[in-house]
């Protein structure tokens, strides 16, 4: 049973890995330039951050079986916690003041080019 959970989460975690870079490719494509990628500060975690003008993008990617799916996948928790790790980002990085700060999503689902969400959801206590 344990083997079984094991190889359910190494599955699960190159899913997510692969997701992310279809999305940073899919942003890059729009031209976003990469900033940093799996961030993991104050409990939370940023998959990508990128960066177009004057405007820093914190992106979380969610990757499901059906695009349908993974939009439904990103609740209040998981923003709260997103919310808490940009702002630990932000206090490390003073040279961020002055952009504008918005919070995307890419969605990642069956085999059909990902779908980005521009400002998916507000960033709390920014």
């Amino acid at each position: 049973m344990q083997a079984a959970q094991s190889e359910a989460r190494r599955a699960a975690y190159r899913l997510g890995h692969r997701a992310e870079w279809i999305a940073l490719l899919a942003l890059m494509l729009r031209g976003y330039i990469p900033v940093a990628r799996r961030v993991s500060l104050a409990g939370g975690e940023i998959d990508l951050i990128v960066r177009r003008g004057g405007t820093l993008v914190f992106v979380e990617v969610k990757a499901r079986a059906r695009i349908d799916t993974a939009r439904e996948a990103i609740g209040a928790v998981k923003r709260r916690r997103f919310s808490k790790a940009v702002r630990a980002w932000v206090a490390r990085h003073p040279s961020t003041a002055g952009l504008t700060l918005r919070a995307d999503a890419v969605f990642v689902g069956g085999r059909g080019w990902p779908e980005h969400c521009p400002a998916a959801f507000t960033l709390e206590g920014l």
